[in-house]
């Protein structure tokens, strides 16, 4: 059996060299989903003999020679928000039925396209629009190193699964923070691609929304963006072709760079000493690697602009989803249908202006004030599980600060399209990850790459993982 806490890159180059098996591969990880993913609920729907065909499929072609992608042989889940032909997608809600899917999504044809096999799908909030993978369909997802605590949303379930050593890697999207804060609270890396950067199909949220994955490592990071990150011409954007494969930016000299540091949240509200500790600490390495940072207070958006994505965009993007019982919503997806049905076409062309002049004042200052952001990625340590969902659902017109301090450092750079990726940095002293988070000019993802790479010897995040004897006791 393989160590299930493997890169990617090391499975793939096993497989390639004949090594290892993609049937030995699955078999370890399907092995491991049965007797730890009760634990932590981060798989959620799982056909193994699908699994051990499309290995035994992939053992042959290297037996014959075939040529091999990328990822061939390398088992990935699919959140469960995103269509897999032959899979069902309801999208985490009980208002949508398990049909097979017909069609499979881009993104994830591109991961199928570089030999990966799917490895079942992970949990995420009802529609993705919770900052923890809680609903009423698949229950509650668990962070891996205290079950006690949320490991996120929306990408929840794809954390908790590489956390808990499920999955190499996970296929994952983010909205507002749904990549970033699940790998922040998870201890691993978890980068949103700039806008257009990875083709999809646009359910929802229109330009806020990309694709990704989740990883343990930096070059799994470039390697999945390398799979994933192809210009597609009839997507709704398409982002310019990277100059070189990301996978080369890995251990490419950076520069001496001009790191702001933001500490306060752009929300206005308190944040954690924890997260402003991992920050911190971040900043210290980042000095002593030779880079220039800043205390800097970097032009946001306006109050109006965030309420108007939250409750215009968002709101409308949710009842554009079909579903085949509007009455088995959770409550708080419910009030947004409702919300939306009160949204005008001319309050959606307002919205949409605004933030569109606002981020021409916001990305402007990438390169003129600063080359890189650094914050926290989000206000507050992980969280109990249940009091994020329950308070959504008693009420859905409140505040829920806990949710909004959760995805204060990153929602705005969905609306601004940049690109971000949130390293884990910081171990409070209860065990509990807490990650840094650095911001991007447009496109530029390999800068966060080169700095990402700096970083990681220095602090070996892809060394530690959980407890299997604490994970089995939550059992």
């Amino acid at each position: 059996m393989i160590d299930p806490y493997s890169t990617a890159q090391q499975i793939a180059d096993l497989i390639r060299t004949k090594e290892v098996s993609p049937v030995e591969v699955a078999e370890t990880y399907l092995d491991r989903i049965e007797r730890i993913n009760p634990a932590v609920n981060a798989v959620v729907w799982l056909d193994p003999d699908a699994v051990r065909a499309a290995a035994v499929r992939a053992e042959r072609a290297v037996l014959r020679g075939e040529p091999l992608g990328p990822l061939h042989g390398v088992p990935v889940p699919i959140k469960d928000l995103s269509s897999v032909a032959g899979q069902p997608n309801t999208m985490s809600s009980l208002a949508i039925r398990d049909t097979p899917q017909t069609v499979t999504d881009p993104d994830v044809q591109l991961l199928l396209d570089a030999g990966a096999i799917p490895l079942g799908r992970t949990n995420s909030p009802e529609f993705g629009a919770l900052t923890v993978s809680e609903n009423a369909r698949h229950g509650k997802t668990r962070n891996p190193w205290n079950p006690a605590h949320t490991s996120g949303g929306s990408s929840g379930g794809a954390s908790a699964a590489v956390a808990a050593g499920l999955a190499p890697v996970a296929h994952a999207g983010d909205g507002g923070g749904s990549i970033r804060v699940p790998a922040s609270v998870t201890g691993l890396i978890g980068l949103k691609p700039s806008r257009g950067r990875v083709p999809a199909l646009v359910r929802a949220w229109e330009h806020s929304t990309t694709e990704g994955a989740i990883t343990r490592t930096v070059r799994d990071t470039a390697l999945l963006l390398d799979v994933m990150g192809r210009p597609d011409r009839l997507s709704w954007y398409s982002a310019p072709e990277p100059v070189r494969p990301y996978l080369d930016e890995v251990g490419a000299d950076p520069g001496r760079l001009r790191i702001g540091l933001l500490l306060d949240a752009p929300t206005g509200l308190p944040v954690d000493e924890e997260c402003r500790t991992a920050a911190l600490t971040a900043a210290q390495a980042l000095r002593a690697l030779g880079h220039d940072v800043v205390e800097a207070s970097p032009t946001m958006f306006s109050y109006e602009a965030i309420m108007g994505f939250t409750w215009t965009i968002i709101s409308a993007s949710t009842y554009a989803i079909d579903v085949d019982d509007p009455d088995a919503v959770d409550p708080y997806i419910r009030r947004r249908r409702e919300t939306a049905l009160e949204v005008t076409a001319g309050d959606y062309a307002r919205t949409a202006a605004r933030l569109q002049a606002e981020s021409r004042d916001v990305v402007a200052q990438w390169g003129r004030d600063f080359d890189v952001l650094l914050t926290p990625t989000t206000a507050v340590v992980a969280p109990p599980v249940g009091p994020v969902y329950d308070e959504a659902n008693s009420d859905p017109d409140g505040p829920r600060a806990t949710e909004t301090r959760m995805v204060s450092f990153t929602a705005f750079v969905n609306i601004a399209g940049l690109p971000a990726i949130s390293l884990p940095v910081h171990t409070t002293a209860e065990g509990l990850p807490v990650g840094a988070q650095l911001i991007g000019a447009p496109y530029d993802e390999a800068t966060l790459l080169r700095l990402s790479a700096q970083l990681e010897p220095r602090f070996r995040w892809h060394e530690r993982r959980p407890d299997d004897a604490a994970l089995a006791g939550a059992l």
